[in-house]
């Protein structure tokens, strides 16, 4: 091999003095014009370094630029809003911490520094990721500028930092059960967050269709005024009688717009679940994501009894001055039907929604009929699946087959378990002329509402139930929630909870279905009081509990509501004398 290449060497110089010889001339190359390629080459390639620099220099700065963000979209939600414009939730901008375990040179020494930033850090879990053969691991999620800044100041090899979007509500738990919450990945778990998902939201992030553009905000029904009020008086409530739990939502009856919706125990969308000292989560504050309003369903106890008699009315079996005899119990199928202080003696209509006779309405419910009755609650929507924007909306339960002594219990509220929202829609299309309207947690104009809605009693029902509402708030029970100048209407509801399959005789579920004004109704309200110890003047049942809560949230909000109140009439003006 070595011989082959000297003769090869040995031909080009005898090649290159042949040539020479026969005059013809070799040129070197000139050293200036290397030396002018050169400088033109480094010319650009500064000229290059320059201009990146002054572009990076332009650019916003990051959040974190350890890691390259093109390779990882940061997604953004809307922004949501009540109908007035305030702010329910938004994204703020963080990062979150992450290691890149094949590039950390001592686990040890790692753990030790980032505990000094982050006291509750898990050293054991920390360093088992950090050992990890992995190319990622996360190491903790979302951290405040202060946590970021100081881990930086440490220097740690192996260590970075990822922008993420976090979701914060400014109102903490006011509206938690109707705005819900989101993970730590930003996608919704319960609430209108949840709805946005299911409107296509998830579906574009999971395509990588998003990025941190702004996103037109979505507005919901319910205003954060009244929502404030509303979740104030029922936490307060829930206090104040000792109970398990309480709840109440308004809604706009001739929309079908909810415009507050509060169920306590609650919780704080910011921080939706809580870790103990021994580090387990905290199951009794994650309760508090149960929605009793739209997501639980109870016998609503006596508030059916305007149902069953609206039900005889619209059939025509009976009229408002129509007599059922109440003088004595009813006896069927080895039970006993017998009136909560009942006053023994033929009742007229009214008297009977008054006295909250359980003898009177069974026999309007036997009148009508066991076909007839089924369908008037399936036609008022209290036997199916509610229909609205809000998730995890619970199904009715009712008896698998009909029969007597099912139809009169369910006439007067038991043996039919509904939600409390459905209950208040199904009172609207009592009074507001006979529509059923399905509720929602979006705006929704009064046209808009024309066009879904269906009518499922007369006109002149809806007249008839009008008045016997407010003959109960003036002369009944409803007394207990009547605000001076708004024209409550309203039926109590107090019924023996339901325990194990079985009814406490000393456990009530108390609610109260409002209306007003009831001239012209516009609102109604629904409040419920579950398993109170006491009550107003020591009583227990929902004249003592349920009725006072709607007397406070009505007295607070009707004005924000738009509702003037009126004092006397033009017949007979009060007159105002000033001192």
């Amino acid at each position: 091999m070595i011989s082959f290449i000297v003769r090869l060497r040995s031909r080009a110089h005898f090649t290159i003095r042949a040539k020479a010889n026969r005059g013809v001339l070799l040129s070197r190359p000139d050293p200036r014009r290397r030396i002018a390629l050169l400088i033109a080459g480094f010319v650009m390639l500064y000229v290059g370094v320059g201009a990146r620099l002054v572009q990076y220099g332009l650019t916003d700065t990051l959040t974190a630029g350890a890691i390259n963000v093109n390779q990882h979209t940061v997604a953004s939600r809307p922004d949501i809003l009540d109908r007035h414009g305030q702010l329910l939730a938004t994204d703020i901008n963080t990062v979150s911490l992450y290691a890149e375990p094949r590039k950390v040179i001592d686990a040890d020494e790692v753990v030790e520094k980032l505990a000094t930033v982050m006291p509750d850090l898990d050293w054991s879990e920390t360093h088992r990721r950090l050992k990890s053969k992995s190319a990622f691991q996360w190491l903790r999620r979302q951290l405040t500028p202060r946590q970021q800044a100081d881990i930086l100041a440490l220097g740690i090899p192996g260590i970075g930092f990822r922008p993420e979007k976090r979701r914060f509500y400014p109102g903490g738990p006011t509206a938690a059960h109707v705005v819900g919450h989101v993970n730590i990945d930003n996608l919704g778990l319960a609430g209108m967050e949840r709805y946005i998902d299911q409107q296509g939201y998830a579906d574009l992030r999971a395509a990588g269709l998003t990025n941190d553009t702004r996103m037109e905000p979505v507005r919901l029904s319910i205003d954060l005024r009244v929502q404030h009020i509303v979740r104030d008086v029922v936490q307060n409530a829930m206090t104040k009688y000792e109970a398990e739990a309480a709840g109440a939502v308004i809604v706009d009856a001739e929309t079908g717009e909810v415009l507050a919706m509060a169920s306590v125990p609650d919780y704080d969308p910011n921080q939706p679940s809580r870790t103990l000292a021994d580090g387990s989560i905290d199951r009794e504050y994650e309760k508090g994501w149960f929605n009793r309003v739209s997501n639980a369903t109870f016998e609503m106890g006596s508030t059916f009894k305007g149902f069953t008699l609206a039900m005889g009315l619209d059939a025509g079996h009976i009229t408002l001055s129509s007599v059922v005899d109440a003088s004595r119990p009813i006896r069927m199928g080895g039970f006993t039907i017998r009136d909560f202080r009942g006053k023994n003696r033929p009742l007229t209509i009214p008297e009977v929604f008054q006295y909250s006779s359980n003898i009177g309405t069974a026999a309007v419910a036997d009148r009508v009929g066991i076909d007839g009755h089924r369908e008037f609650l399936t036609r008022l929507g209290l036997l199916s699946k509610m229909e609205t924007e809000m998730p995890g909306v619970a199904t009715p339960t009712q008896p698998r087959t009909w029969k007597k002594i099912n139809s009169v219990t369910i006439s007067f509220g038991h043996g039919v378990a509904t939600t409390p929202l459905q209950t208040a829609v199904a009172a609207a299309a009592l009074i507001n002329g006979g529509n059923l309207i399905n509720p929602t947690f979006l705006p929704r104009s009064k046209d808009a509402a024309a066009e879904i809605a269906r009518a499922v009693v007369k006109d002149k029902t809806s007249n008839d139930m009008r008045f016997l509402y407010r003959w109960n708030g003036m002369n009944g029970s409803g007394r207990s929630a009547q605000v001076e100048g708004f024209d409550v209407g309203g039926k109590t509801g107090t019924a023996d909870k339901v325990i194990n399959g079985r009814y406490a005789k000393d456990i009530n579920f108390n609610a109260f279905i409002a209306g007003f004004p009831m001239a012209k109704p516009r609102y109604v309200v629904l409040t419920f009081v579950d398993a109170p110890k006491t009550g107003e003047n020591g009583g227990r049942t929902a004249a003592s509990t349920a009725a006072p809560i709607t007397k406070d949230i009505i007295a607070r909000s009707a004005a924000l509501l738009g509702v003037h109140p009126t004092f006397g009439t033009t017949d007979n003006p009060l007159q105002l004398v000033d001192y």
